[in-house]
């Protein structure tokens, strides 16, 4: 496509805001080096469409291959981080397209992606919304976040992680109320229950997850790809299978430059230069 013809233009240019339907992309912090996305929806309330999720993929990408960008922000409005899916996209779809299609499958993409990915999260995460939220590494909540599985309600289940994520997030009591009943968790709730570290007042939370990509993003990218490769493993892993995993990736940084440099800087008593090599 004609359309496609940008995608060899220099990936450290930073990204035309024009390019993007639904989404308002740009780098943030004092070095430029945390990308934010910010689904821009708002009449929907930041629902879910297929377009929106072609074009979080593709902001994805291009914060991955730009070697600035340590971290990467999604976000969304003070009134709503993604409402759901759209519901109206797939209501008429048929078992046989949605198995022959993989219906849904590239909302994956932000679960692989290998740079730390927060999600600061205001209002309503509901549905689709919710799953990409857990999709992230890290979930930082405005006071009024509300989190929510609310697909049984429609007469589906959650289908981009919601019964896996949520369950291992906050326990299997929790995550079964939530999916059964379609209820809603405050963010209050939603922290006492570990499915977000912080808190913040809603002006205050984009700058909060900011600063937060920010310190991510001063340390070694590289030896950050293997801590967050290594947490991930937890997941995925009996406990000693991933202490072998984690040895393997530990031992692995002492083959880096910036492991040198980092306990250099700290045996000469001052603020270690990393290079990502």
């Amino acid at each position: 496509h004609a359309a496609h013809c940008c995608n060899n233009v220099p990936v450290s240019l930073p990204l035309a805001g024009t390019q993007f339907q639904y989404l308002v992309v740009e780098k943030k912090g004092a070095k430029q080096n945390v990308g934010v996305i910010q689904l821009n929806r708002p009449k929907a309330l930041n629902a879910l469409c297929n377009g929106l999720m072609n074009e979080m993929n593709q902001a994805l990408d291009s914060f991955e291959k730009d070697p600035h960008v340590g971290a990467i922000i999604i976000t969304g409005s003070e009134k709503a981080f993604a409402a759901g899916a759209d519901i109206k996209e797939m209501q008429n779809s048929t078992f046989q397209e949605c198995y022959g299609g993989n219906f849904l499958a590239h909302w994956n993409r932000v679960s692989l992606v290998r740079k730390p990915v927060i999600a600061a999260v205001n209002g309503y995460a509901l549905g689709g919304g919710c799953e990409l939220a857990m999709m992230c590494d890290i979930i930082y909540a405005g006071e009024k976040a509300q989190f929510g599985q609310p697909e049984i309600l429609l007469g589906t289940i959650p289908g981009a992680g919601g019964t896996q994520r949520l369950t291992r997030a906050v326990g299997k009591s929790l995550a079964m109320e939530m999916v059964l009943t379609g209820d809603r968790i405050s963010a209050q709730e939603a922290k006492e229950a570990g499915l977000v570290s912080k808190i913040y007042p809603v002006e205050k939370l984009l700058e909060e997850a900011i600063r937060c990509g920010e310190k991510i993003a001063g340390n070694s990218k590289l030896v950050t790809a293997m801590a967050k490769e290594a947490v991930n493993a937890a997941f995925e892993m009996t406990l000693t299978e991933g202490n072998k995993m984690e040895k393997r990736l530990f031992h692995a940084t002492f083959a880096t430059d910036d492991q040198k440099e980092g306990m250099a800087a700290f045996v000469e008593k001052r603020k270690a230069k990393f290079t990502d090599h």
